[in-house]
């Protein structure tokens, strides 16, 4: 992995259902990122933020033909399409993209430009499986699709713009899953996809659960991508998310997660690309979550305690 990180905010709250996580790369970077960064022994560039229009400027509705209940898609298509172009240009200079949302949907232009020219594997973090497609969505919020985007899943396998070339589903591992739409149980189960649950981390601890996603993720892939979103965490540690769930990891056990990631990549250079989304400062408490953000951003850079 490069020594260099660019940091490539993505300001985007069009596939979320609350206002307010378009303020998450801001909120993230006050919490110090740049120096928890530093601190780890890589240096940050900050590229800025994507340039997007705010929601209440656009029409849901008029501003695009619907593809089932999807909403705000031809926004999301532009936004994911540009910062995809942003990856594939940092990873070309030599540079590691590390893209702060926003919201989950900006994933799907995280992995379509890490995966441009590379095999690419997939851990995520999430309480949420991400698998919904615009047709089976009961919400028709983005930021519940971008796996199903990201294979081409659905309506989604007539936009160029939404799929990762080269994302193998046999290497993509779920941690922590606790939150699940029927139909999205029943494609988990039929995909090549590896899910452990938030079942799996109580019962064999949160390191194992790592060290075998790991496994998957590496396995035939040229390097991984690593999506963090904040309501993987227990709504206790972090409570500043659009879609908080009980029951999720502790704040040592997000940390000791995102040290195996960082051990693996300190001995076999696996990290390719980041994402870290669902930051929402107006539901957050005194920055909180955007804090426990940067902080497990470090961590997966090689932040010790000792």
């Amino acid at each position: 992995m490069s020594s260099t990180v660019r940091i490539i905010g993505a300001p985007m709250d069009y596939g979320a259902n609350r206002r307010g996580v378009d303020m998450g790369p801001s909120a993230i970077r006050y919490a110090g990122l740049a120096d928890e960064l530093e601190g780890t022994g890589v240096e940050p560039v900050d590229a800025g933020d994507l340039l997007i229009p705010r929601a209440e400027e656009r029409d849901p509705d008029a501003t695009q033909p619907r593809e089932g209940n999807a909403k705000f898609l031809r926004e999301v298509g532009d936004v994911c399409s540009r910062l995809s172009e942003e990856v594939a240009e940092t990873l070309a200079d030599g540079a590691f993209p590390l893209v702060l949302g926003g919201d989950h949907s900006v994933a799907i232009g995280s992995m379509a430009g890490a995966s441009r020219t590379a095999t690419l594997g997939a851990i995520w973090f999430d309480a949420h499986a991400d698998l919904n497609t615009p047709e089976s969505s009961p919400s028709g919020n983005v930021h519940g699709m971008p796996l199903a985007a990201a294979l081409g899943r659905g309506a989604f396998a007539e936009m160029e713009w939404a799929n990762a070339p080269n994302l193998r589903e046999d290497a993509i591992a779920y941690v922590g899953l606790r939150s699940i739409d029927d139909r999205e149980r029943e494609w988990v189960r039929d995909s090549e996809m590896t899910a452990f649950t938030m079942a799996d981390i109580d019962e064999r601890g949160i390191t194992a659960v790592v060290e075998d996603a790991l496994d998957v993720a590496t396995t035939g892939t040229d390097g991984i991508h690593v999506s963090l979103d904040l309501d993987w965490l227990d709504p206790n540690a972090a409570p500043g998310v659009g879609t908080p769930v009980r029951g999720g990891v502790t704040y040592r056990e997000a940390h000791s997660a995102l040290e195996r990631v960082s051990v693996r990549n300190a001995d076999e250079g696996v990290l390719r690309s980041m994402d870290v989304v669902e930051v929402n400062p107006i539901l957050d408490e005194r920055n909180e979550t955007a804090t426990l953000a940067a902080d497990l951003t470090a961590s997966a850079f090689g932040k010790r305690i000792l």
